[in-house]
């Protein structure tokens, strides 16, 4: 039973981090918007100057490639995939039975496409994200698990209580 509480703890504080991770991704992308490309280049190129040599050379050869196109993705990715995580901590902080199903199915097409993107980009980051996405999933399942254990043993429960009273079963 402790362990129970130690694990129901630990995907409490997972969808604390995903959520804050999703209201940092809204807040970007539509920072995003609200910047010009320009200007994204302007403090990219800023940072690198600011910055040590691995992670100012890389900040520098993203400037280089960052297009008008890819400002645009980059701002709507960021806003939705924002929004669907924080729908998806959401319905799971308050039990909703949706929630579940959708979590797995959703980590799962990120999870393919972060991979995906890895593949191009070899961006850590992207394994992060995977990692806590993973992690995520597998303590959703377990309190999948759990709360259908716990509504078939209380329809059970109800089951045998309204038959010992004499009332008829639907």
């Amino acid at each position: 039973m402790m362990a129970q509480i130690q694990i129901h703890r630990l995907f409490v504080l997972s969808l604390a981090l995903k959520g804050f991770h999703a209201l940092s991704e809204i807040a970007g992308g539509l920072s995003l918007y609200l910047l010009g490309t320009n200007e994204v280049v302007g403090w990219l190129y800023w940072a690198a100057s600011h910055s040590r040599e691995p992670l100012a050379t890389l900040t520098v050869g993203f400037a280089r490639t960052f297009s008008a196109s890819e400002h645009e993705f980059y701002a709507f990715y960021l806003i939705s995939h924002g929004v669907v995580n924080f729908a998806l901590v959401f319905g799971l902080l308050t039990e909703r039975r949706w929630a579940y199903p959708a979590t797995f199915a959703v980590l799962s097409a990120f999870i393919a496409y972060q991979t995906y993107r890895y593949a191009f980009t070899h961006d850590v980051g992207l394994i992060a994200l995977t990692i806590l996405d993973l992690i995520v999933m597998g303590l959703a399942w377990n309190e999948y698990r759990l709360r259908r254990y716990q509504v078939r043993g209380r329809s059970r429960r109800l089951h045998f209580r309204l038959r010992d009273r004499g009332r008829p079963i639907d």
